[in-house]
């Protein structure tokens, strides 16, 4: 009985934690669903700046105008309540970790949240507007663009979540190099492999036009560059006396 009451105590805490999480996300829910049309406004701006006279946003049925104001407080909220929601899981976490590992993970959470927000401000104020006067370009006095709330809505949040995680390659270049799993001059051995992976990746991930993808592949390129210079500079000691 005593050996089973530490797993017991965990999976009591873990219930402990997941309930203030879903609290804390609840809360923010009714913060962020209060503001459901100053957020879906945030998020139509780069196409509104483009946006031909005479053309609007529509829905297309019922209910599709709740769900998408909806889909993106929720979406807020979970970004608003992320801090509690990451320490929940860090206080839960943390106890089972060496010293080492504390070290090791806790700046990976800071720069990794910082590399993301850096991806995603990049997609809205760079990335969009690019793309969506591209895609304007093409209206004409007989075809007026009319976009419907829920694809364009999942067009951003799928673009700004694609930029959030692709500036995460210089972070995980820095953590693969500091464990020996990866080296610079792998990393420039396959450039060429990897420079045609990216420009695939970006075709596959992105809306299927050129400006989307090169908009893409190129941050996706530049970041890679960044992560051969950070793998030879942070590299294992071993790595780096071989120079």
């Amino acid at each position: 009985m005593d050996e089973r009451r530490p797993f017991f105590e965990h999976l009591r805490e873990l219930r402990e934690r997941l309930i203030r999480s879903l609290v804390a996300i609840g809360i923010a829910f009714v913060i962020t669903y209060a503001f459901k049309e100053e957020l879906f406004s945030f998020l139509m701006q780069p196409f509104l700046k483009v946006m031909p006279k005479g053309s609007s946003f529509i829905f297309t049925s019922v209910t599709e105008a709740f769900l998408t104001y909806f889909k993106v407080a929720l979406v807020s909220a979970l970004f608003l309540a992320s801090p509690v929601i990451l320490y929940e899981i860090w206080m839960f976490v943390s106890p089972g970790l060496y010293e080492r590992e504390r070290r090791f993970l806790y700046p990976f959470i800071v720069f990794g949240t910082i590399s993301f927000v850096a991806g995603a401000l990049f997609c809205y104020f760079v990335a969009m507007p690019s793309v969506f006067r591209f895609f304007m370009s093409f209206a004409a006095p007989f075809i007026v663009p009319m976009p419907a709330l829920r694809p364009y809505v999942n067009l951003v949040l799928k673009m700004v979540l694609i930029f959030g995680i692709v500036f995460e390659l210089p972070l995980a270049c820095f953590y693969l190099s500091r464990a020996g799993i990866i080296d610079f001059r792998m990393l420039s051995k396959k450039r060429g492999h990897a420079v045609v992976s990216i420009f695939i990746l970006s075709a596959l991930l992105t809306p299927p036009d050129v400006v989307s993808q090169i908009l893409l592949a190129l941050p996706m390129w530049g970041l890679f560059e960044l992560g051969i210079l950070i793998a030879k500079r942070f590299g294992k000691k071993e790595e780096r006396d071989g120079l």
